[in-house]
């Protein structure tokens, strides 16, 4: 076995655990700031929505990786609060495509700004030296969990 195909050690693991605790603390700050109403796997699915454009429900639910049903609960609350919209097309009136309403894209838009200022003070507070190789393995990180980068959303990126 090559060491490349060693599973990872518990130290990574542990690491990777804490910082995924520290990164879902600033997301639950920034949706608190923007939206109490809205939960974090609501979130999720607008980020999803941002991220890849209008979705059928059940694609929508495969990309959160929760049953079908759960997923058309969860499209139901976000439209009732005004965040998603549901669209029939002309050619296909059985087929529903859910999409962000321009109050969904602005929450994304306000949140993802708030995220990326909490995230700018965390990361300054790195030493220097240290940032690029952070960003690597974070880049390669993402990778892994097939997540989209932030220059290839559909909803364009949000800068500062």
């Amino acid at each position: 076995m090559q060491p490349e195909d060693d599973p990872p050690d518990d130290q990574l693991v542990d690491a990777v655990m804490t910082a995924s605790r520290a990164l879902l603390a600033v997301t639950a700050r920034s949706l608190a700031a923007v939206d109490e109403e809205v939960t974090l796997p609501q979130y999720r699915a607008l980020v999803v929505l941002a991220q890849r454009g209008p979705r059928r429900p059940a694609d929508l639910a495969a990309a959160l990786a929760v049953t079908p049903s759960t997923g058309t609960r969860m499209c139901d609350r976000l439209v009732a609060h005004g965040l998603v919209r549901r669209d029939r097309p002309d050619d296909d009136r059985r087929a529903v495509a859910v999409s962000l309403s321009e109050a969904g894209e602005a929450l994304v838009r306000d949140v993802t700004r708030r995220r990326r200022s909490d995230l700018a003070r965390l990361l300054e507070a790195l030493p220097a030296d240290r940032r690029r190789d952070v960003a690597d393995a974070l880049r390669a990180f993402s990778d892994a969990a097939g997540e989209v980068p932030e220059t290839e959303w559909a909803l364009a990126p949000v800068q500062l």
